[in-house]
């Protein structure tokens, strides 16, 4: 009997030894389970894994994940392998699939993926991999209990994983009852001894904040300079292998929990010296840190660098744009700007340090009385303007501000037509796509008329027949989910090429109909046909939305008559014609003007076409 047990054992023992031996990924000639060369078994053989792609952190994350290791560290793709056949894996199936699923073709290469997790710890849950609840590996993933891990603690975890100083440590800070007992120099948490192995549900973990490896060097503030990441221990330059627009930079500000976006402009002048690339797609969802290419680590010496700046003390959240949300200001903490704290020359201030246009509506505010900032309307900052409080106050009380985008069209017959210029930096330049010759449609122009709030787009045009001078680029992908400004790029900024377009405007559409002078009131929608010498009437009509406003009849006769524009009574005007003859022939069209809001709006009606035909008759045919 002892000698079956013993027989079951070791078939028990073989079968286990068996399933580790087919597990599909691995890591080999690291110095643990959890770093090394990544390894796939494929069609029952191991191989190399040659990325197809970039390759980021949350590329590496995934590994890490199928090997039930920590957090990634960090992920590169090596060229100096031994020439031999290796996997070729598809890098954006391995975010969501396993590994092994990703494989996608062989080859012969000289490539292959080092990666790093962390052995021991993770964070779990978070918005970042350098947030969130922390786990232990202690033969299983455990949770750290709330009150086990000290700042000292929390430094030396947030070294292990590759990421800055711990901003926000929740369930912890407390000496008493901890579990680690760190000095600080650790390189990783179970270096340091431990008192105990109390368990806790996720519920009662710890929840740590690291902040992100990134910096602005080199500017008058933290939240203004050169943008510099650490990566593998060590400070470089970023450099994006894409167009860089201000959504982009919008992410910089994020992870450095500085204020709205300014301005983020790619520059060729740095010294020649190693840099980290990184992708402009990638960061406008995950910290700067996770959007580091690793398959671009072999190219990494360039004078190329971001320059960059936001807002360091006033910024607008949970709006549809940069330029619109409820205000914060930075005091120590970022804090809301209560209703009644803002007056109209205080937003103006706002929206001119923030690079956007005049405010267009301000919600909560416009009162004197009890306000807490007292701007003049000529400070460059709202920090700038005397203060007479310090009112705090929830998310649902703040002050909500839209600032107009700086975008014009100008040249036009109306301010919602012509040629697309934006204001950034301080500077109006004509837009250009960046792809030159790339196709520019109508939903792109219906994301210029959005941002002038102006009607719908009726045409766009792009054209190269402008005096060659300074150009803002913007990107084709981007304009059609966010504001203009946010997708402008700097780069190549010279060029004769330029966009015209024309939006319908804001106001509703006026409808022209034709009738018989003699009090006949039948309108025709198309095509009217009309005797010679017949006495006939346009009207030219619009729904009501504003009062006033002037109605023009665009018409064959129009520079001949003296009538051709009159004022809207009733949201109508009529035009009355004698003796018709061949002059009258053609399109009519009726355009309505109005003047509000402090500007011009104009909108067209379709056309209407007269023909004639047989002689004298007071009757529409």
């Amino acid at each position: 009997m002892e000698v079956f047990k013993g027989t079951l054992l070791l078939l028990l023992l073989l079968l286990l030894l068996h399933l580790h031996s087919t597990e599909p990924l691995r890591l080999v000639g690291g110095a643990s389970r959890c770093a090394g060369t990544v390894e796939v078994r494929h069609r029952g053989e191991w191989r190399r894994v040659e990325q197809s792609g970039p390759w980021f952190l949350d590329h590496t994350a995934a590994v890490c994940r199928d090997l039930d290791c920590g957090s990634a560290v960090y992920g590169e793709q090596r060229h100096d392998f031994p020439l031999s056949p290796v996997w070729r894996v598809t890098s954006v199936c391995v975010k969501t699939s396993a590994v092994k699923e990703c494989v996608d073709g062989s080859s012969s290469s000289s490539s292959g993926l080092e990666v790093k997790c962390s052995d021991s710890v993770r964070l779990v849950s978070g918005p970042s991999l350098c947030s969130g609840s922390v786990q232990i590996w202690d033969q299983s993933w455990t949770w750290v209990c709330e009150g086990a891990l000290d700042q000292q603690g929390a430094e030396v975890l947030c070294r292990e994983l590759g990421c800055g100083a711990p901003s926000l440590l929740q369930g912890a800070l407390s000496p008493l009852g901890q579990t680690f007992h760190c000095e600080g120099h650790e390189s990783a948490l179970m270096d340091c001894p431990r008192s105990s192995s109390g368990t806790c549900s996720s519920g009662a973990a710890v929840n740590l904040t690291c902040s992100e490896p990134l910096r602005l060097v080199g500017g008058a503030s933290r939240c203004a300079g050169t943008v510099e990441v650490r990566h593998r221990g060590e400070w470089r330059r970023v450099e994006p292998y894409r167009p860089w627009a201000l959504e982009h930079t919008a992410a910089v500000c994020r992870d450095l929990d500085c204020g709205s976006a300014v301005y983020g402009e790619k520059r060729h002048d740095f010294p020649l010296s190693p840099v980290w690339k990184v992708s402009p797609d990638c960061v406008k969802t995950s910290a700067v840190k996770e959007c580091v290419d690793g398959s671009s680590f072999s190219f990494s010496s360039s004078s190329s660098g971001l320059e960059v700046k936001c807002s360091d003390s006033v910024r607008l959240v949970s709006g549809p744009s940069l330029c619109s949300g409820s205000v914060q200001i930075w005091d120590q903490s970022w804090t809301w700007v209560c209703e009644g704290a803002l007056d109209q020359q205080g937003a103006e201030v706002l929206c001119r340090e923030l690079g956007c246009g005049a405010p267009s509506l301000l919600q909560g505010a416009l009162s004197p009385l009890e306000q807490t900032f007292h701007c003049e309307g000529h400070e460059s900052a709202l920090m700038d303007c005397p203060r007479s409080g310090t009112e705090t106050c929830s998310s649902g009380a703040a002050v909500n501000l839209t600032c107009s985008e700086p975008i014009r069209l100008v040249g036009g017959a109306s301010r919602c037509a012509g040629t697309v210029e934006v204001r950034h930096r301080g500077e109006w330049r004509r837009v250009v796509p960046y792809r030159l010759f790339g196709s520019w449609f109508l939903d792109h122009t219906a994301a210029v008329c959005r941002d002038l709030d102006c009607g719908s787009a009726v045409y766009g045009e792009q054209r190269v027949d402008f005096p060659q001078s300074p150009v803002w680029r913007v990107s084709h992908d981007c304009v059609k989910k966010s504001a203009v400004r946010e997708c402008v790029d700097d780069f190549f900024s010279s060029s004769s090429s330029g966009l015209e377009v024309k939006c319908s405007d804001l106001l509703n559409r006026p409808v022209i109909s034709l009738s018989v002078s003699d009090g006949d009131s039948e309108a025709r929608p198309q095509g009217v046909q009309l005797l010679l010498g017949s006495k006939f009437k346009v009207k030219c009509s619009v729904e009501p939305q504003y009062p006033g406003g002037v109605f023009e009849l665009l018409s064959p006769t129009a520079p001949l008559d003296q009538n051709h524009t009159l004022p809207a009574v009733n949201h109508s005007a009529h035009f009355l014609f004698s003796d018709t003859g061949p002059a009258h022939k053609g399109n009519y069209t009726c355009v309505y003007h109005l003047h509000v809001f402090n500007h011009s709006f104009s909108s067209q009606s379709p056309s209407l076409q007269l023909s004639l035909g047989g002689t004298s008759s007071n009757s529409l045919m």
